[in-house]
């Protein structure tokens, strides 16, 4: 009987985007509109069908308003860097995820911290 060589885990590249579009309260539609990305895609990619282009993750950075580093990361383009390999939590999803805020205190929120970072 042959050993068996371990196979590298693939990156859940769909079920990141699909946990960062729920974070930031988007339906697909949304998104879509937001990035210009057909929804039909955008569906495909988040049920891992299709793999986007370096493009159409910076894209999809953009509309999430996360960093396109951590999707280049997701989806095996780059490698993690040290500090990365630690989960940290993102400041948009502790808000988002908060229960105590109403979502008019989310938005507020989310909208001072886009205005301190410059987008």
């Amino acid at each position: 009987m042959t050993p068996r060589i371990p196979v590298p885990a693939v990156p859940d590249l769909g079920g990141y985007l699909r946990e960062q579009r729920q974070a930031a309260q988007l339906s697909i539609r949304q998104l879509a509109d937001r990035t210009g990305i057909s929804n039909p895609y955008l569906s495909q990619i988040e049920r891992g069908l299709k793999r986007p282009s370096a493009d159409i993750l910076q894209s999809l950075a953009k509309g999430l308003q996360i960093s396109a580093e951590q999707l280049y990361v997701h989806a095996g383009i780059l490698e993690a860097r040290d500090e990365e390999v630690a989960p940290r939590t993102d400041v948009r999803t502790a808000i988002t995820a908060d229960p105590r805020l109403t979502d008019q205190q989310r938005k507020a929120l989310l909208d001072v911290y886009a205005s301190f970072v410059g987008e």
